[in-house]
């Protein structure tokens, strides 16, 4: 069953620029959480932590893609060393800012050199894949394993991050993800022979030779962005129930199963062959996505949340496998990263809103009824990857 992992790990350079992509990645699920855990412990203040956090946060999604096509454009080595350099020293003076007591805007401004320069690992790791594995069934294997590194990161950053900062020095859990940037970005630049070649600022169509397929891609980022919204509202919600249940202690434990599911799902997805398209596959599964959160409002207990979150997770990973392989076919070779990172930046700008407004409805209405809109956030994915998929169809007709 693995034998294609075994495949395309053997690649050269594979396992190392993978290994050490999954490194330079932690921080994506470390760094806002970090900033929650250090600002709440220096000031006393959540709202001021948020803040921080969030000027982090909407700095690197404003700046993912202008970042993406420099690297397209320029070549991995020599923007993403810059990136990590520079967002590193963001972060340490933002850290330094919090400890001297430094009023705002100072932390605000730090934060958002931080997250504004923060290399676009995963990105950047999937454009490595599309460019050394050899047919495309191989391709969605690779990116099958990608899906389960960043499942294994979101497991892992926020365990580590606070037991770093609560156990050890508020100070260790940022400076940790700060050491895995540099690190982490350090050893995959150095791995020159897998790096895709940079289409060069000389070029008159310098970012791949062709233009977006905006008409696809544009639909496939709202689809993102609902998906987002899923999931961060889903979160919120599962946390929100648990305490209804009386143990918001095990929210914890039901979000792990749900992070199982997706995680099950996507070693599975990479492991078998799979006849049906990226299109067809990407549509059923935001449909599936939004179909298996109905159930979630009519849960009694932490059994059948945990069922039914189990059932959910194994939605997400086959999906996001599914919309990386369209996204390569369909965009322009020198612009894969760009085009994953669009993706990826729709899909984090939704977790903010949709957590925001799960948290309002859980005020007004409760827990349980809350699960609802994240299942409407799902069907609304669902019928615009359809409009997509039509688009695909009609702009491939002669």
């Amino acid at each position: 069953m693995f034998t294609t992992y075994r495949r395309v790990l053997a690649l050269p350079g594979a396992l190392m620029f993978s290994a050490s992509g999954l490194v330079a990645r932690l921080p994506i699920a470390m760094v806002s959480l970090g900033i929650v855990l250090l600002v709440s412990t220096r000031t006393g203040s959540y709202s001021s932590a948020g803040i921080v956090a969030a000027a982090y946060l909407i700095a690197n999604a404003l700046f993912a893609v202008p970042q993406a096509r420099l690297i397209d454009t320029l070549g991995q080595r020599r923007v993403l060393p810059v990136a990590a350099a520079v967002s590193a020293t963001g972060l340490v003076a933002m850290m330094a800012a919090v400890e001297s007591d430094s009023s705002a805007p100072w932390p605000h401004l730090w934060a958002a050199v931080g997250g504004a320069t923060m290399p676009q690992i995963g990105s950047a790791v999937r454009a490595r894949w599309s460019s050394l594995v050899p047919n495309k069934r191989d391709l969605l294997t690779a990116f099958a394993f990608e899906s389960v590194v960043d499942e294994m990161v979101f497991m892992l950053g926020p365990v580590l991050v606070t037991v770093l900062a609560t156990a050890v020095h508020p100070l260790a859990g940022l400076s940790s993800a700060v050491v895995a940037t540099v690190a982490g970005t350090a050893v995959l630049v150095s791995q020159k022979r897998t790096e895709p070649a940079p289409t060069g600022p000389t070029r008159r169509d310098a970012r791949g030779g062709a233009p977006m397929p905006w008409g696809v891609l544009a639909p496939l980022v709202v689809c993102a962005f609902a998906m987002g919204g899923l999931l961060g509202g889903a979160e919120v919600a599962t946390v929100a129930l648990s305490e209804e249940f009386g143990a918001k202690e095990l929210s914890g434990l039901m979000l792990a199963i749900w992070a199982v599911g997706s995680l099950v799902a996507g070693v599975i997805t990479g492991a078998v062959h799979l006849t049906a398209s990226n299109a067809i596959r990407f549509r059923w599964g935001m449909l599936a996505l939004g179909s298996l959160m109905l159930p979630l409002p009519f849960v009694d207990g932490f059994v059948t949340l945990a069922l039914f979150l189990f059932l959910s997770g194994l939605a997400i990973a086959p999906t996001l496998i599914a919309s990386f392989a369209w996204i390569e076919e369909i965009v322009p070779p020198g612009r894969i990263t760009e085009g994953i990172t669009l993706f990826i930046t729709g899909l984090g700008a939704g977790l903010a809103p949709g957590a925001a407004l799960v948290g309002l409805v859980v005020d007004t209405a409760g827990a349980s009824s809350s699960y609802w809109l994240t299942a409407v956030a799902g069907l609304f994915g669902a019928a615009v990857a359809f409009v997509a998929a039509s688009i695909a169809r009609r702009t491939a007709t002669p």
